[in-house]
């Protein structure tokens, strides 16, 4: 299969793709705005600001999904919540090793080393995780052999 077929305009793939970004964005805007509420003018600490606005990113995010690029595939029950938590707690994993192997372990310890090691490499590993996690666990396509198969 060629890339065009995979990616051109208009393929399924592409579209998958263009919500899932499109939703991640919403609920990575969402996070960010409520962790920054919440830790000034609500005044909570940084792990009880990050724990709420991870959750109401998460289920912004799963809501988003279900609606928007995979309303066609509704999930039963309350597994699929669960196996989405368990997909976006692997990617903020994912993040916080990357940080952790550049800071710690590479010593790059400046901001600008922290922000591009946790905010732009790590987010990119982890959305690739989160895409193929959700596309292949969540919301599976019926008759789907593979998880990037048609």
């Amino acid at each position: 299969m060629t890339a065009r077929a995979w990616c051109g305009p208009g393929s399924p793939l592409r579209r998958e793709l263009l919500g899932f970004a499109g939703v991640g964005l919403l609920a990575y805007t969402a996070d960010l705005a409520l962790f920054t509420f919440l830790r000034g003018p609500a005044g909570l600490g940084p792990l009880t600001a990050k724990a709420l606005s991870f959750l109401a990113a998460c289920s912004l995010a799963y809501a988003g999904n279900a609606l928007g690029p995979y309303r066609d595939r509704r999930p039963k029950g309350l597994l699929p919540c669960a196996v989405f938590a368990a997909v976006n707690l692997a990617g903020a994993a994912v993040q916080l090793l990357c940080l952790a192997v550049s800071h710690y372990g590479l010593g790059l310890t400046s901001q600008r080393a922290d922000t591009v090691s946790g905010a732009v490499v790590g987010m990119a590993l982890a959305t690739v995780l989160r895409f193929w996690g959700t596309r292949t666990w969540v919301f599976r396509a019926e008759g789907r052999v593979g998880s990037w198969t048609g």
